[in-house]
């Protein structure tokens, strides 16, 4: 082994110490802090009945949701919907987006499962042929946005909130746009080279095709099940995201669940970290997306790594009677539009072997998923002023 390569690896294990000093110093203050507050004991009680309680009473019925709208995606996919949709909707993306117009299959795909579909998507030579590369490359910022739409959608609906639901989804288009081209302007600079040119043209996209065959009863069963399967699938990749994430996020978020009696070590107790570093900007927060209680920022910070953690979030919400139709109406346009992006933009571009632009497409989407949720709370207030929402 040379000098060199020794120094690099010392250097390299002395980071390795760093970073362990420094996980510990922070898990250390960190639970340290919550302990001192709260008890240690009801500290331990409070994080196992959460999760316990996220885990039966809110990941079981994200799952429910999850088979049936998986069932249903891949019915659309198998009786052609999908393809019709995806026709109905081409002529848009060239002047909303500046993509061609085969890529709202990518947006379908991922409203009806789950982000990962882009990734595949973006990896078969037969669907990017028809980009150039700065729109291949903002075609994440574009999938992503509506990942997860359906289930988001349809969870939102079922708690009784379907206009706000609806508003939240014009805001994740509004989001789309902007996080899209916002992503091509960043890029601008890129240089193109000759097989990066679209070698297809759009009129020829029935070239991409959903292979399905044999009795349409058969099919009609196949899809119901394999979809249904799928949804299993998407319902047990969630359980970590809520349990871990959520469980920590709220005990940071709430309080105890009865202040004249102090900490019990019940669900959903906490100490108030989250909201008391909202409040300092809680006059921009409701200004900009209707937030009256600072405990609400929660749902979008818990977005931006997994939205199915975040939809756990809204039950407690309920629970509080600290949500409407304007929060729904915001908590669907930014869950929707951000939808765990960060894990998501960094496989896709690295996939395609432009990891150092990842920094780049995250600032764009941050921005649109921003933007989607302002959008979205105007919107309301405009529909509540004409009397319609």
């Amino acid at each position: 082994m040379g000098p060199l390569k020794k120094l690099k690896e010392r250097g390299y294990l002395e980071r390795r110490r760093y970073e362990a000093l420094f996980f510990l110093l922070f898990m250390g203050a960190f639970f340290g802090y919550l302990g001192h507050v709260m008890g240690v004991s009801n500290m331990l009680n409070t994080l196992m009945r959460t999760a316990h309680d996220l885990l039966m009473n809110t990941v079981l019925f994200i799952l429910g949701i999850t088979v049936l709208t998986g069932a249903l995606g891949k019915l659309m996919i198998e009786f052609g919907v999908v393809r019709l949709l995806e026709m109905l909707f081409s002529p848009l993306m060239r002047p909303l987006f500046r993509l061609p117009g085969v890529a709202s299959l990518a947006g379908l795909m991922t409203f009806f499962s789950d982000n990962p579909a882009i990734i595949s998507l973006s990896s078969d030579s037969s669907f990017s042929n028809y980009f150039k590369k700065k729109e291949l490359l903002s075609l994440t910022n574009f999938g992503t946005a509506f990942g997860m739409g359906l289930i988001v959608l349809a969870f939102m609906s079922s708690l009784g909130f379907f206009s706000g639901a609806m508003i939240g989804l014009a805001g994740a288009v509004v989001g789309a746009v902007v996080s899209t081209r916002l992503m091509q302007y960043l890029i601008r600079d890129l240089p193109e080279t000759p097989h990066d040119a679209p070698n297809t043209p759009l009129a020829n996209n029935e070239n991409i095709r959903f292979k399905s065959s044999g009795p349409t009863f058969q099919r009609f069963l196949n899809a119901i099940l394999d979809g249904g399967k799928s949804g299993v699938d998407l319902g047990i990749s969630i359980i970590p995201g809520v349990l871990v994430i959520s469980t920590f996020i709220m005990i940071i978020t709430f309080k105890a669940a009865d202040p004249s009696v102090g900490y019990q070590g019940l669900a959903y107790e906490g100490v108030p970290i989250l909201p008391g570093l909202a409040s300092y900007l809680s006059g921009p927060f409701e200004f900009l997306f209707g937030f009256k209680n600072a405990e609400l920022i929660a749902f979008p910070v818990t977005s931006l790594g997994a939205v199915g953690a975040a939809l756990s979030m809204v039950k407690a919400f309920l629970a509080q009677g600290i949500v409407g139709t304007n929060e729904i109406a915001v908590f669907t346009a930014m869950g929707m539009c951000w939808s765990g992006y960060l894990s998501t933009h960094t496989a896709m571009l690295d996939s395609l072997g432009y990891r150092e632009l990842t920094s780049k497409a995250l600032i764009a989407h941050t921005v649109g998923g921003l933007l989607a949720g302002v959008f979205a709370h105007f919107l309301f207030e405009t529909l509540l002023w004409l009397g319609v929402a």
